[in-house]
């Protein structure tokens, strides 16, 4: 495999790997051989995580954290008489942001089967248009199986139980434009910002003024994704994740994000501050936001006895946890803050 590539290349492979989160390891894979391809020694944690390393000047360590895990879902029922199968969500995200989506359930032994996630009274023309406009939530949405089926013994037959994951399709695309428009930016578009930077600072024989350690979890859509092994020697923990573009907030699709504070709180303020003037100071197009609805795998370190100075940065996304868009600006600006910060040996 060939590693020296665009980072929307990356990008777009990694897109289009399933990976709930939970069950990441065929991306896992993907991305271990890519670091190691770089001559990175790497170590997959037993929770599944992955750690690449690259010998900075000093021992003390820096984690960039990127997580691969996205949203998704689970089987969790399947009706007798009809056959229509529940969907439980994993990841937090509204039922009318999913409606129609094209998805594949994962049976236990692999096999894949289509299907389309659907509100119950769907059809105007069956149920009038007052209650086909009814709000969608959990109660009311289900599977509909591209099968013969009109039972649960008909599902069970087929091998889909209760369990199975449900992958949503991601629908990636990259614009003549620079966007990049897809399910799941959040946060692929990290883990794959992670891998160009580690290739560009090896293939310019850059030594890091600490030893970085680039983590890819795949637990932390549902909280907990950083909690567990890390290396020892640790000085600063840095999260790569999304920045929230929108109304009201500073970040933009065109830029890199550098949170100042989430919702378990501010960031460390002396880091952030040494972030925000190595963007300055290399004139990298940046914006300083916080986010009220959002936690981080730098805060599940924490939470699990981390003592480190912590910090997040990542490209503004537009309509995060739903059909999500970024601009390849605001990747490359990423890009370009972290091999400044890494390279910096104030």
């Amino acid at each position: 495999m060939n590693t020296k590539s665009d980072v929307t290349d990356i990008l777009i492979q990694l897109l289009r790997t399933r990976s709930v989160s939970g069950h990441t390891e065929d991306a896992m894979r993907i991305i271990e051989e890519r670091f190691k391809e770089l001559g990175l020694e790497t170590q997959l944690t037993r929770k599944g995580s992955l750690l690449a390393t690259l010998q900075g000047k000093i021992n003390d360590g820096i984690v960039l954290s990127a997580h691969m895990d996205t949203l998704g879902g689970m089987i969790s029922g399947i009706e007798e008489r009809s056959g229509k199968i529940i969907l439980r969500s994993i990841g937090s995200y509204t039922m009318s942001s999913i409606e129609g989506e094209y998805c594949r359930i994962e049976t236990f032994s692999g096999k894949l089967f289509s299907a389309t996630v659907l509100f119950d009274n769907t059809s105007v023309h069956a149920y009038g248009m007052e209650e086909a406009s009814a709000q969608r939530k959990k109660n009311n949405m289900y599977l509909r199986l591209d099968e013969e089926v009109s039972s649960g013994e008909d599902v069970r037959k087929l091998g889909i139980s209760v369990g199975n994951y449900v992958h949503f399709d991601p629908r990636p695309i990259l614009t003549e434009s620079g966007y990049v428009k897809s399910r799941h930016l959040d946060d692929k578009a990290g883990v794959a910002i992670l891998l160009k930077a580690a290739e560009e600072l090896v293939s310019g024989k850059t030594v890091p003024a600490r030893t970085l350690h680039f983590l890819i979890t795949g637990y932390e859509e549902v909280g907990h994704g950083a909690a567990g092994f890390l290396p020892g020697g640790l000085v600063e923990f840095i999260a790569v994740d999304m920045g929230v573009a929108g109304p009201g907030r500073e970040s933009s699709e065109d830029k890199v994000t550098i949170c100042a504070a989430d919702s378990t709180g501010p960031f460390n303020y002396l880091l952030t501050k040494n972030l925000i003037e190595v963007a300055r100071d290399e004139s990298i197009p940046y914006a300083v936001d916080t986010f009220p609805h959002y936690g981080s795998d730098a805060a599940a370190a924490l939470k699990a006895g981390l003592d480190v100075r912590h910090g997040l940065i990542g490209p503004g996304v537009d309509s995060s946890h739903a059909m999500e868009r970024t601009h390849v600006k605001a990747l490359r600006a990423t890009i370009d803050l972290i091999i400044a910060y890494v390279s910096n040996d104030k």
